[in-house]
């Protein structure tokens, strides 16, 4: 990729810190606003801010491990950033699209990279009504929640409520149920990208459910409608050995 100007953010850590000090006074620096890329030096929780802060601008991020487990992030070097940013893989992702509605009867809209979950907020279980593209697939889920995962978020909360994971380009969303108490063996579903789904909270005062995209939290939904927004495209940049796709299959093989 062309690559005339950077940018550094960095978490609020000494360590990712220190690294974007060292950094600017090497390569120099550019407000985010008119780089062509943007170097987030964090863990993945910073990077999914990053990627939230400058979705509109529409430019590439390439992330360095600063964090810890850093499963968005390449390796952290100081040398040859410039090749490698130069040299790396472009994986384009798309958000996906929280329309929430409360009992007061507030209607609310987000973006999630990763999923889109809904909680229970109190000792019950959530009971949700599941449509998909305006069927009713689910007529009763009871349950401690639900998600909705794109690809790049199926290693995330998806995978440790025992969803499946996605490979990327896979075309796909996961359903995953949450602590399931009935149907109970109902592990959930596979949906292609542009499907529709609609959780409906019944009796949401008695048992109030909240919903969650990436880390905006709406409490006391009624009903949620979720799709992926393909207007919205989100570019990350990974080194050739250690790209995105790799990190999916790998994951899978993992003891």
């Amino acid at each position: 990729m062309q690559l005339d100007s950077i940018a550094f953010v960095a978490a609020e850590t000494k360590i990712a810190q220190d690294a974007m000090y060292r950094l600017k006074h090497r390569y120099g620096h550019i407000a985010p606003d008119k780089a062509d890329v943007i170097v987030a030096l964090g863990g993945d929780g910073f990077m999914l801010e990053t990627l939230h802060r400058y979705m509109g601008r529409k430019v590439p991020i390439y992330g360095m491990n600063r964090g810890t487990v850093g499963f968005l992030m390449n390796e952290f070097r100081e040398m040859n950033l410039t090749d490698r940013i130069a040299e790396a893989q472009t994986v384009e992702l798309h958000p996906l699209q929280m329309e929430a509605h409360t009992v007061s009867g507030e209607s609310l809209c987000a973006l999630a990279i990763n999923e889109v979950s809904l909680l229970r907020e109190t000792r019950q279980a959530a009971k949700l009504r599941i449509k998909v593209d305006g069927v009713e697939r689910l007529a009763e889920l009871v349950c401690d929640g639900a998600l909705v995962c794109t690809p790049a978020g199926s290693t995330a909360y998806n995978l440790s409520a025992h969803g499946p994971i996605l490979p990327m380009g896979s075309g796909l969303l996961a359903l995953t149920p949450i602590s399931p108490f009935r149907p109970r063996r109902w592990r959930g579903a596979l949906l292609p990208h542009a499907a529709e789904v609609e959780f409906q909270i019944e009796n949401p005062e008695k048992r109030p459910v909240s919903a969650v995209a990436d880390y905006t939290e709406v409490r006391d939904v009624s009903s949620v409608k979720i799709r992926e927004d393909r207007s919205m495209k989100i570019k990350l940049l990974f080194d050739p050995e250690h790209n995105l796709e790799e990190r999916i299959l790998k994951e899978q093989f993992v003891e």
